[in-house]
C-alpha cells in the first residue's frame, strides 16, 4: 500500500510538472484598458522632470481642459502642447506623464499603439518602475527613443549586480550588459531592435503595431509586431480573454536571469507614460540628430513642430 502510495504521489508529481511546463507561458487578462478606461486606471503625476527636461507635465483636470488627454471609445491620445511658445526663463512645453494606479508583478502587458510622438527634442517612453525604490525595484523600457532615431531600445536598469549575457535567443541586437544604473552612464543593458518601424516617424508612417512585455522570475521578455506583419500571433492581434506567449515566437529582446535574479533586483512596478523634451537624453544627443538649432531652444520656440508629438493607444491589456 505504501509502495502504491509513493507511486500515484510520483506519477501526480510527473503529471503536474508537465501541465505546470505548459501552462508556463499562459495569462488570463486581468486589465482591459480601452479610451476613457485610461482616466480611471492611471494617475496623472504633475511633477518635476526626474530627467531634467524642457517640460511641464500637467494635472488631468488641465490635460483634459487644453486637450492634451482626450479617449474615444477604441482611443486614447496623450500629446504636448503645440500652440505655444516658451520663454527661456519660464516652464517648459506642457506635457503629460501617466501612471498606472496598480503595480504588476509576473504579467505580460500588451500595448495596442497606433502612433507615438515624433520630432526633433521628443523622448517619448512606455516603461516600468517602482519609482519609490528606484533603481534597486528595477526598471523596464519598453519604448524608449529620441529625436526620432530609430529603431526602438529595449532595456533594464538596475542596481549593482545584474547584468546580461552576450549571447541569448532574441532579434534584436546588445547593447552594454551591465544593467547598473552606476556604470556607462546609466545606459542599462539594452538591446535595439532590428526593425526601423519600431520607433518614431517609421513606426507612424506604418500605422504602429503591438508592443508587449512579458516578466517573470526568469526572464524579461519584449516583443514587436508592425501593424502590418503576418506574424502578429491571433491572441494578440484580437485581444482576446487570455494569451499564451509560447507561441508568439522569439522576441525582439530576451533579458534572462542567467546572471541576474530578477526576483530579487525587480520590484512590483507601475505602467508609466510619458513625453518628455530634451533633458539628459534628448538633450544630450541632440547635436548628433541632424536637428536644428539647441534642443531647448527648438522647443521653446517652435510649437507646431510638436504637432505629431503625441500617443493614440488602442488599448492596453494585462495579463496575469
Amino acid at each position: 500500500m505504501v509502495k502504491f502510495h509513493s507511486l500515484l504521489t510520483f506519477v501526480s508529481a510527473v503529471c503536474l510538472a508537465s501541465v505546470t511546463s505548459v501552462l508556463a507561458g499562459s495569462y488570463t487578462l486581468s486589465d482591459n484598458i480601452v479610451g476613457p478606461a485610461f482616466f480611471d486606471a492611471f494617475e496623472w503625476q504633475a511633477i518635476g522632470d526626474p530627467t531634467h527636461g524642457r517640460v511641464q507635465y500637467v494635472d488631468q483636470a488641465t490635460s483634459r481642459s487644453r486637450n492634451l488627454t482626450y479617449a474615444s471609445s477604441n482611443s486614447f491620445v496623450l500629446r504636448a502642447d503645440s500652440t505655444t511658445t516658451l520663454s527661456p526663463s519660464g516652464p517648459g512645453r506642457q506635457s503629460v506623464r501617466i501612471r498606472t494606479k496598480k503595480t504588476y508583478q509576473t504579467h505580460v502587458a500588451v500595448f495596442d499603439v497606433r502612433h507615438m510622438p515624433q520630432g526633433c527634442g521628443t523622448w517619448p517612453a512606455i516603461w516600468e518602475t517602482n519609482e519609490s525604490n528606484w533603481p534597486n525595484g528595477g526598471e523596464i523600457d519598453i519604448v524608449e527613443g529620441v529625436n526620432d532615431q530609430a529603431p526602438n531600445a529595449a532595456t533594464l536598469h538596475t542596481a549593482a549586480g545584474c547584468s546580461m549575457p552576450a549571447s541569448r535567443t532574441q532579434t534584436g541586437t546588445n547593447g552594454q550588459l551591465d544593467c547598473d544604473t552606476a556604470v556607462n552612464g546609466n545606459t542599462g543593458c539594452g538591446v535595439r531592435f532590428t526593425e526601423p518601424n519600431s520607433y518614431g516617424p517609421g513606426f507612424n508612417n506604418n500605422g504602429g503595431g503591438w508592443l508587449a512585455v512579458e516578466r517573470n522570475n526568469q526572464f524579461i521578455n519584449v516583443w514587436f509586431w508592425p501593424r502590418n506583419s503576418g506574424n502578429v500571433p491571433g491572441d494578440v492581434r484580437n485581444a482576446i480573454s487570455g494569451v499564451n506567449t509560447d507561441t508568439w515566437g522569439t522576441p525582439s529582446a530576451n533579458f534572462p536571469n542567467t546572471s541576474c535574479d530578477i526576483s530579487k533586483f525587480f520590484n512590483a512596478h507601475n505602467i508609466i507614460i510619458n513625453l518628455t523634451f530634451c533633458g539628459d537624453w534628448a538633450g544630450g544627443v541632440y547635436g548628433q540628430s541632424g536637428c536644428p538649432s539647441t534642443c531647448d531652444d527648438f522647443v521653446n520656440n517652435n510649437p507646431a513642430a510638436f504637432a505629431n508629438a503625441y500617443f493614440d493607444f488602442a488599448s492596453l491589456r494585462v495579463y496575469q
